[in-house]
């Protein structure tokens, strides 16, 4: 991730990268079934995921996992009684018309398997161009881009909703413009960075790592995402983390304990000027008072500090990241379904008509 290059060549470079490690990437995700190819050509090229309903499928390519079966799992964490119910009502009922509408009949541009994906500049040439490709290749799915928000993907947006998609919000993410040392920051982040410096853990990156680490970290990161969050969240393994570090994608740091067991294990990944974490992982077992998650979201902004990038976390611990002085902004994700048949495109329009009048006003007012 440490580059100079101009972000459409780095870009490019990432591209070719994760096309080459596609076969060992998508092996590496016990819970997802999906077919990565690409549209466009040379140096133009962005990745697609290619999906055919196939059941019980992680969220980064299902639209049905993540508006209905998703969905009522959050519900169910969300402890208020008066609206769970209705709610997880609704959103099994809508879960079974979308699956009848077979909504995972999709293929999703720019989508690198990761919670959260990253986008290069704009050029709505090459959009245009994309969209058109897919459509002319996949004529019987409906075309989606997620991970859009009107604060770093503005253009994005506006240049899809120009183009005939259909905007349906997904969550609320949180965003940092800047993390800058030398200057006044949250007492929570100033305390988090000072961490790194008084934690009794050893920090290393994964080039120092054996099989036995790379394995330690799948553990570490089910333990947290798929134990403790949920079993809908990509179940990435040892495999995955090894190919993306070996491809330049995924850039991982370990923290060791006296033993040299790793205790903690983040992941990063960047694209232009902004990077995400979709890789975090501790032993949920140790004490709170250790701090692991708080040093791995530390070295986060460690990085983003010392990179001058901007960062974009998922959705979760929403007070955590803004007592740190996360910005929340509404994701959201484009589909275009003009193409195809009449009830296809009806289920679209209600769930984007259900999401904009129901999803977004909870998620705004409850902070989710």
């Amino acid at each position: 991730m440490h580059t100079a290059m101009r972000p459409e060549d780095e870009f490019t470079e990432k591209v070719a990268a994760f096309l080459e490690a596609a076969p060992a990437s998508t092996a590496g995700i016990a819970n997802l079934a999906t077919r990565v190819d690409c549209v466009g050509h040379g140096d133009r090229r962005i990745p697609v995921s290619v999906n055919f309903s196939e059941p019980d499928n992680a969220w980064v390519c299902s639209p049905h996992t993540t508006y209905a079966r998703y969905a009522v799992e959050e519900l169910r964490r969300w402890g208020h009684p008066w609206l769970t119910g209705p709610l997880s009502l609704l959103c099994q009922t809508l879960g079974a018309y979308l699956g009848r509408a077979r909504l995972d009949d999709c293929v999703a541009l720019n989508n690198w398997l990761l919670s959260t994906n990253l986008y290069p500049p704009l050029e709505t040439k090459m959009l245009r161009g994309w969209v058109t490709e897919a459509l002319d290749r996949w004529p019987r799915h409906a075309l989606w881009v997620r991970s859009l928000n009107r604060r770093y993907t503005a253009q994005w947006l506006e240049a899809l909703v120009d183009a005939g998609f259909t905007l349906i919000p997904s969550r609320q993410v949180y965003l940092y413009d800047c993390i800058d040392r030398s200057a006044r920051m949250p007492q929570n982040l100033r305390r988090d960075l000072q961490l790194l410096d008084s934690t009794g853990l050893v920090r290393n990156a994964a080039a120092d790592w054996s099989a036995a680490d790379f394995g330690r970290a799948e553990r570490l990161y089910w333990q947290l995402y798929l134990h403790k969050y949920s079993r809908l969240n990509p179940a990435y393994t040892a495999g995955f983390l090894r190919a993306w570090h070996d491809a330049g994608l995924l850039e991982l740091f370990g923290y060791r304990d006296a033993m040299g067991t790793l205790q903690g294990v983040v992941g990063l990944f960047g694209i232009g000027d902004t990077i995400t974490a979709p890789i975090v992982g501790y032993a949920t077992e140790r004490p709170t008072k250790e701090g692991l998650y708080r040093l791995l979201m530390a070295t986060v902004y460690e990085q983003a500090a010392c990179l001058g990038r901007r960062i974009n976390l998922s959705a979760g611990a929403a007070h955590f990241k803004r007592l740190r002085g996360g910005v929340a902004a509404l994701e959201y994700s484009a589909v275009y379904t003009r193409h195809l048949p009449g009830p296809r495109r009806r289920a679209i329009e209600v769930l984007s008509l259900l999401t904009r009048r129901i999803g977004e006003p909870c998620m705004r007012y409850f902070e989710l």
